[in-house]
């Protein structure tokens, strides 16, 4: 069976990997380099570099839909796509005799769309996972051949990130072997439980400390390790990272005890006692550093 894998982040990485050691990859499918850091150096995927790496062809196609022709001369019987990050049109789709199959971060139908991850986070859910669909036209609807499922409780978009790409690895060699023995048994998703999720941006990453302690940290885990959380001491934008629910009670925004620990800022029901910061301009830290440091204390105010 030939197999095309098409992905872009380092999210990617180990389900490329995983298909390639076991069944060998036909070809990557990727987005194109980009300019990165102050000199714009264009730079390849990580899924790209890999893929190089490995000694895979690689396309990286600004707009696929306008290369069906080069797609379907790769001659593949499947496609396996992972976070690739462009839509795939029906000539696309149908390139490929044993469909094309996506490894989505969420338990369908819960959190179809582009932040499945972040999302599962800001919701509160005990528990995630990833699901390999048929992809059709239209958003994530497609039948489901297998769930994996994972617990989510407590970490942050990067620490749950890290553990969905090495579950997403397991299941692309999962689905492939299934679908190599022909005719998979799939699922209808149903449409009553779906729920939809928007690309995350820094505005949604504002912190309002008129919200519970539980709404707070959820979002700060959510936004770590990108766009990251944030707030404003004295106009300036201070980025935290960590936090953790706190008992004490005290002015919503307003710095409770600064100490050892951390610092505690009053919220709704409650207060929040913040552990990792990134000040503006400056470099991940304790937020007892910056306590010691005389940068905030108690009675200072956070917007």
């Amino acid at each position: 069976m030939k197999i095309v894998f098409a992905g872009s982040p380092e999210y990617a990485v180990p389900a490329l990997e995983a298909v390639n050691e076991k069944f060998g990859v036909t070809a990557v499918i990727t987005q194109p380099d980009k300019p990165v850091g102050r000199k714009r150096a264009l730079t390849p995927t990580p899924v790209k570099a890999r893929a190089v790496a490995l000694g895979i062809p690689v396309y990286d196609f600004k707009k696929i839909r306008e290369h069906a022709d080069e797609v379907g001369a790769i001659g593949a019987d499947i496609m396996i796509t992972c976070a690739y990050g462009q839509l795939l049109t029906r000539e696309i789709l149908d390139c490929f005799p044993s469909g094309v199959w996506n490894l989505h971060a969420s338990l369908l139908p819960e959190f179809r769309g582009a932040s499945p991850i972040q999302s599962a986070i800001l919701a509160g859910v005990t528990h995630t996972g990833v699901t390999v669909m048929r992809t059709e036209l239209s958003l994530d609807t497609g039948d489901i051949l297998l769930v994996k499922r994972c617990e989510a409780g407590g970490m942050t978009c990067g620490e749950l990130s890290e553990k969905l790409s090495l579950i997403s690895a397991q299941a692309a060699v999962e689905a492939v072997e299934m679908i190599a023995k022909g005719n998979p048994a799939l699922l209808l998703q149903d449409e009553a439980k779906a729920t939809y999720c928007k690309k995350i941006t820094k505005d949604d990453a504002k912190i309002d400390f008129g919200n519970s302690p539980e709404h707070i940290c959820g979002l700060i885990n959510a936004m770590n390790p990108q766009p990251m959380a944030y707030c404003l001491l004295n106009g300036n934008v201070l980025n935290v990272l960590r936090a953790e629910p706190c008992g004490m009670q005290g002015e919503k925004g307003a710095v409770i005890c600064a100490d050892k620990r951390g610092f505690v800022v009053g919220c709704a029901s409650g207060s929040v006692i913040v552990k990792e910061i990134l000040p503006a301009g400056g470099k991940k830290m304790r937020a007892c550093d910056f306590v010691n440091g005389r940068k905030i204390k108690a009675g200072d105010k956070l917007d």
